[in-house]
């Protein structure tokens, strides 16, 4: 029993000694870029074919608003679908695989659309694509032209981030 608790102290002894530099190194943070900063105006313009990268994206997407909050920042993210990936926002069309990431991607456009995440399609894209713009899902606005939102939101001060 003595071999056993002596042991043990050793491995805990182990334990600590290689845990405790990992856990008091600082995580990383964007004190530079965003020093005075106050709210963040990001406008995400995703313009996707592959549906297997949307959602991925979108958990960046929310990787950033909350890292954002983290830092003290307010976030004001607009999240536009335009070409292409107005497919993977609807709700029609697409065989058991594509099913079940579009329920992942609701799953996440529905969180983020919870912490404030505006989401807008392109309407010329819904006609191209010829996705019923009734079955986009609930959070999603239509606009007429996400070009046209583009220039709207640089015009107050928001950054454009590309996902192609």
């Amino acid at each position: 029993m003595k071999l056993f608790k002596s042991l043990s102290l050793y491995g805990l002894a182990l334990l600590a000694s290689l845990t405790l530099p990992l856990m008091a190194q600082a995580a990383p943070a964007d004190t530079d870029a965003l020093k005075g900063v106050t709210n963040g105006k990001a406008l995400f313009d995703i313009n996707l074919s592959n549906i297997n990268q949307v959602p991925l994206y979108l958990q960046v997407i929310g990787m950033t608003h909350d890292g954002l909050v983290g830092q003290g920042v307010e976030p004001k993210f607009v999240v536009a679908f335009r070409g292409a990936s107005v497919q993977f926002i609807s709700n029609q069309g697409g065989n058991d695989d594509t099913q079940a990431i579009k329920q992942q991607i609701a799953k996440s456009v529905s969180e983020l659309a919870s912490k404030g995440v505006k989401f807008e399609a392109c309407a010329i894209a819904t006609n191209l694509f010829q996705v019923d713009n009734d079955s986009l899902l609930p959070e999603v606005k239509v606009v007429g032209n996400t070009f046209i939102s583009l220039i709207g939101y640089q015009a107050q001060g928001y950054g454009t981030i590309p996902v192609m």
